[in-house]
Formats: C-alpha cells, structure tokens, sequence
C-alpha cells in the first residue's frame, strides 16, 4: 500500500473514532442526565471522561498526525482554501474542548463521585450539563464542517 493511501485510512479511521464519539457520547451522557438516577449518572460521566481519552484524544492524533502528513505526502498545499477552514475548524473545536468542555466534565466527575452512593444531584451539576450539552453542540457541528470540507474538498 502507498504511503498517501495508508496515511488517508488512518485520517478516516481517526475522523470515525473522533466524530463516533462525539456523538454518541452526547447523546448517552443526555439521556443519563434525564434519568435522575444517581449511579447511573455517575457512571455516565465517569464514562464521558473515559471515551473522551480513549476515542477522542485518539482520533484527534491520527486526524492532526496523518492529515499533515497527507499534506506533505500528497499534491496538497496547507494555503488550499478548504484545508485552511478545516484546520481552523478543528482549531475551534479543540479550543471549545480545553476551554469549556473539559473542565466541565472534570467538575461534573468529581460532583459525581460525591453524589453516587445517595443524596442529591446538586444544581449546579444540572446547570453545568446544559453548558456542556451547548457547547457540546458546536463542538459536533464544527468537526462535522470541517469533515465535509475534507471530503468536498470545494474550490
């Protein structure tokens, strides 16, 4: 296999894994939230934290690593208009990680642990879950742009 080719699979592989789980996470993590189940939102979020390291954090690797070796490997240029608006982007989606959506798992995991064996969930975890669900949104939004650019790839 060309090295362009095996560098595209795992640009893919990284766009399936980061976009998969994004997704599917917001969508499990709201609809523990609408539960009220304190072991089950507990363990929704200490999962949310978990995929965010093993599937996030992965895709996001083999989508920066191989997409700038696809640059220098193949016929692009990193001024390409399209690659430009996808690097920032995925720029902005990781900006909306490590400024919101992190340090609001971090602060929902550690209220978490606090509250699963009984009690309550305490307002402030529910507040903080509509930023994460809002910020969460964009941060789906902007990577799936920027997927659609890489796969359009328009003039």
């Amino acid at each position: 296999m060309e090295t362009y080719s095996l560098l595209k699979l795992l640009h893919v592989l990284g766009a399936v894994l980061l976009l998969g789980n994004i997704i599917v996470t917001a969508w499990w993590k709201a609809m523990a939230d609408r539960t009220r189940d304190l072991a089950v939102l507990a363990f929704a979020q200490r999962q949310v934290t978990l995929t965010d390291i093993v599937f996030t954090a992965v895709g996001v690797l083999l989508l920066g690593g191989s997409g700038y070796a696809m640059v220098f490997a193949g016929p692009w240029s990193l001024d390409t208009p399209w690659l430009d608006w996808g690097q920032t982007l995925f720029l902005a989606t990781g900006l909306i990680w490590v400024g919101i959506l992190i340090p609001v798992q971090v602060v929902q995991a550690r209220m978490a642990r606090g509250f699963a064996a009984g009690g309550e969930v305490p307002r402030r975890y529910r507040q903080l879950s509509v930023v994460w669900m809002a910020a969460g949104v964009v941060a789906v939004v902007l990577p799936l742009a920027a997927f659609s650019l890489m796969v359009l790839k328009p003039a």
